[in-house]
């Protein structure tokens, strides 16, 4: 791809993923004038608005394993992998904010990798109970759901804040609430 197609699809991708999240029924049209494109140049490289949906969904999900993988989720430390995991998902929630729940007809390998990111999760949040990190007595499913509810929180609500301090909030916050006693 040639260096100002390579920017024009960068541009369009990070461009559709914040007009869709403010407005999930957006057209083509309507991000590829948000994206200064022509909407003729989007068509070109997505024939339908689900293509570009699941361009977009790739990324994030490109990103977010990048994310897993440095965090180290099954061999550092509980709280340093927890950490680094809130470290580095906050940018990404904050560069690729459209929700997998607007994806209306979901490709299927682009839910599959969605559904093994998630298992990654509720793994490590187990590896947490199982090794005492956090409590037993509060349902394994409230602690994932609690992460990620402060991830989306610490990035979209306090967009300013710096991904570090993010990051000591959520794992205090969810220490408190779910850490063990």
């Amino acid at each position: 791809m040639r260096a100002d197609a390579c920017r024009n699809l960068d541009t369009l991708l990070q461009t559709g993923a914040k007009v869709l999240a403010r407005d999930p029924s957006a057209s083509i049209t309507q991000i590829a004038a948000q994206a200064g494109l022509d909407r003729r140049t989007v068509y070109r490289r997505f024939a339908t608005r689900e293509a570009l949906l699941v361009a977009l969904f790739e990324a994030k999900l490109d990103e977010a394993e990048r994310v897993l993988d440095e965090a180290r989720l099954t061999e550092a430390p509980i709280a340093v992998a927890l950490h680094r995991y809130v470290e580095g998902i906050v940018p990404v929630s904050r560069q690729w904010p459209l929700d997998f729940s607007s994806l209306v007809s979901p490709d299927h390998a682009t839910e599959e990798r969605r559904q093994q990111l998630r298992a990654r999760l509720s793994a490590f949040v187990d590896r947490g109970v199982d090794e005492g990190f956090f409590r037993a007595d509060v349902p394994r499913t409230w602690v994932r759901k609690l992460l990620d509810d402060l991830v989306k929180l610490a990035a979209h609500s306090n967009p300013e804040m710096e991904p570090p301090k993010a990051a000591d909030l959520v794992v205090e916050i969810l220490l408190r609430g779910a850490g063990k006693q």
